[in-house]
């Protein structure tokens, strides 16, 4: 081999052209372009700003990895989000050097805080070329200069009061406040003091003396250990209370909370204040929550809570290893909360929560001619007050499993065959069909037979009354003839207007959304009969005609467009928040009543079903005239009984409105939907006259047939008449006899 030197000896003879020399190829030299450590340092940033700290530990090098665990290194970078309330991370790119194995970057870095602003610092990044990659070298200066050393952050919170929400008047329904929590031990009440007990249980907690009496000592079943009777605030609990000194069994204790007044008014539309769930503190830290914090749940306390929870402020500390503060990084003040005037009259909610709370149902009462929603009530409920578990009373616990859906608001979401309410819409379509007049008649049979093979019954064949006999077109409306429906629904399937009902319904805002705010609900459900189906769609026609089949409605969507009878054909958006204001009272958001749309019928068919409806309630004949007599309130309304299903008992409906016309008192709509309990004109009735009387005239009107006084049920009537008409009611197989009521 040829020493070195004169190797490089003929290459430079060759090169400067000697003579003689020979003639070589020139060599290429290829150098292999390393990747660019800007490129590694931005994907780091993004993946922070993305949260994803599991991809940064992996752009570590190994010898940093060796240093931190993974555990540890998420660990630090989630410490830094909650203690910041990080939401987000932005970087520029200030500077790089780059050696062949080594580089550093210079960047500017801003930490989006909820709570204290921007953080904004410059710092650096030192990165390992490991093959192909740039791999970061960690430490904490990577996060900000001040957490070099192992530094952390601590934030001091200042968190606002939680805003208010009113009733339409101003009344309170949610505040934070001093509560007394008041209940009784039954079982060491003294004889000589169970009446006053009761009456002072009853005053304090606003509730009928009889159905205080009924929850200390039932009349079946053992005896409770405690019962709740009520949470107040204390300057209500120092005016209703009398001297108890003395008196055995009461039990009172105070307490800070977000108190629910008046009883824990309309649960499902107002929420309660809870804990964060677990799966959820991801979201709310980067709105300014920290973990152990408490939210609005439900309803408008969830619907408003960037408004109710005010915006919070705090001082950001650098702490050094040994907790001991080296500087102060940030400071924000924090901002008071806004408050919710809602459109709940609390009274009138809560007398309505009184009027059903036996019952699992719902109801909705409207202002007629604005759709501002006045009560709004889900059956079974819950008290929010037992949501704190410093409430002496609290039995928060026993909702769990919600076996009987108390968190469901059956009144916006509940989907329920409508029955005879829809006949309403029936109605409509077939006298805009061009097929029928209002002279025109119909003998309203025990029995149908327009079906092929199947015999469909008037409802009058269970309650064993005689036959209707011969009825016009509105009074086939005021006696809720099934036969009248039936062969409306044949009719205009037979006609070519199989789709005239399901239109019209849609017409009547059924199969979509009200656009009310503040809380969720449901569109219910629509179809259509085809023709083409023949027999089959016929049989669905009929079926449809009379509220049955596959036609779900919700309480909220019959409401909505009973109101719409009575004011003249306008759909309104129901309403469930007035306005929303900071705390000097100025108003943020302001809503206004907005129609949605109009019924699509003339005003000869809109006054012709005014008049049908006002029949139901004013006729002697009508199927609710009983329960309507002696009111002193006009009412247009409908009864509604709707099968549920093979064994189960119907559900009873009653829509309506009032017609009053008084100067300072708007006229309403009421929808009232029982589950599973018989008929309409027999429960569902009067519970929509016992609503409409405390609203017109501050009072229950008259006992409830299966009351013994007021809010006190009599077992007797539960035990055996109840029983009896449920079983006289229900229909038989809707595949062979359909049986429904009115």
């Amino acid at each position: 081999m040829k020493p070195l030197y004169l190797l490089l000896l003929t290459l430079l003879l060759v090169a400067c052209g000697a003579p003689g020399a020979q003639e070589l190829p020139t060599p290429v030299i290829s150098v292999a372009s390393a990747p660019d450590p800007e490129g590694a340092v931005r994907a780091y940033l993004d993946a922070w700003n993305e949260g994803d700290y599991a991809a940064m530990y992996q752009m570590l090098t190994p010898a940093s990895r060796s240093a931190v665990t993974e555990e540890d290194f998420l660990a630090r970078y989630a410490m830094v989000a909650t203690q910041t309330n990080l939401f987000g991370v932005q970087y520029e790119i200030l500077q790089q050097l780059t050696h062949p194995r080594t580089a550093q970057v210079g960047y500017r870095v801003t930490l989006n805080s909820a709570v204290v602003g921007a953080i904004t610092r410059d710092t650096q990044m030192d990165l390992e070329l490991e093959g192909d990659r740039w791999l970061v070298v960690w430490d904490d200066r990577i996060i900000l200069p001040e957490l070099a050393g192992g530094n952390t952050l601590s934030l001091e919170r200042s968190v606002p009061t939680r805003g208010i929400i009113y009733d339409r008047d101003g009344e309170p329904i949610a505040a934070n406040t001093t509560a007394v929590a008041v209940g009784a031990f039954p079982w060491s009440i003294a004889d000589d003091d169970v009446s006053q007990v009761v009456s002072e249980l009853a005053r304090v907690g606003q509730r009928p003396a009889g159905e205080v009496s009924a929850l200390l000592f039932p009349e079946e079943g053992e005896e409770p250990y405690y019962v709740p009777i009520a949470e107040v605030s204390r300057e209500e609990f120092q005016a209703r209370a009398g001297s108890w000194e003395g008196l055995s069994g009461i039990y009172y204790f105070e307490y800070n909370t977000r108190l629910y007044f008046n009883g824990a008014a309309a649960p499902q539309a107002v929420g309660f204040y809870g804990a964060i769930p677990a799966e959820e503190i991801s979201t709310y830290i980067p709105l300014g929550y920290q973990s152990h914090d408490w939210v609005g749940r439900m309803g408008l306390e969830a619907w408003g809570e960037e408004y109710l929870s005010g915006t919070r402020g705090g001082t950001l500390y650098v702490l050094d290893p040994n907790g001991a503060v080296v500087t102060q990084l940030a400071q924000a003040a924090s901002q008071p909360a806004a408050s919710i005037y809602s459109t709940i009259d609390v009274q009138l909610q809560r007398q309505a929560q009184d009027a059903i709370k036996d019952f699992s149902g719902a109801i909705v009462v409207m202002e007629r001619d604005t759709g501002r929603i006045l009560a709004m009530v889900s059956s079974p409920g819950f008290n929010q007050n037992w949501a704190d578990p410093n409430n002496a009373n609290s039995f928060w616990n026993n909702y769990f499993p919600d076996n009987q859906q108390r968190f469901f608001n059956r009144a916006t979401q509940g989907q329920y065959p409508p029955g005879s309410i829809f006949k309403v819409i029936t109605f409509a379509a077939g006298l805009e069909s061009g097929l029928y007049t209002p002279e025109d008649t119909l003998d309203c049979t025990q029995q149908w037979f327009g079906l092929s093979g199947i015999v469909l019954d008037n409802w009058t064949v269970a309650r064993e009354l005689p036959a209707d006999g011969v009825l016009n077109y509105l009074q086939g409306l005021m006696r809720s003839c099934n036969p009248w429906y039936y062969q409306i629904g044949l009719d205009l399937f037979n006609a070519g207007q199989e789709d005239a009902i399901t239109e019209m319904s849609r017409g009547f805002g059924l199969g979509a959304l009200t656009g009310i705010q503040g809380v969720p609900e449901s569109a219910g459900t629509l179809s259509a009969p085809s023709i083409e189906d023949g027999d089959t769609g016929r049989n669905q026609a009929v079926q449809q005609a009379f509220g049955q089949g596959t036609t779900t409605i919700t309480p909220l969507q019959a409401v909505v467009y009973a109101a719409a009878v009575g004011n003249g054909g306008t759909l309104y958006q129901p309403l469930l928040v007035d306005r929303v204001v900071d705390a000097n009272g100025t108003a943020l958001l302001s809503f206004e009543p907005q129609a949605r749309g109009s019924l699509p019928i003339s005003g000869d068919t809109l006054a012709n079903l005014q008049t049908a409806m006002g029949m139901v309630t004013a006729n002697p004949r009508g199927t609710a005239f009983r329960q309507f007599s002696g009111l002193g309130i006009p009412v247009h309304g409908k009864t509604g009984t709707a099968t549920a299903g093979q064994g189960l008992d119907p559900h009873a409906w009653f829509i309506g409105y009032t017609n009053a016309g008084r100067q300072n008192q708007p006229d309403i709509a009421i929808a009232v939907l029982i589950e599973n309990i018989g008929d309409g004109s027999e429960f569902a009735a009067p519970v929509w006259r016992r609503v409409a009387s405390y609203y017109f005239f501050g009072s229950p009107g008259t006992l409830y047939p299966w009351e013994t006084s007021f809010g006190v049920l009599d077992p007797v009537y539960f035990d055996e008449t109840l029983q009896a008409q449920a079983t006289e009611t229900a229909g038989s197989d809707s595949s062979t006899v359909i049986t429904p009521s009115p």
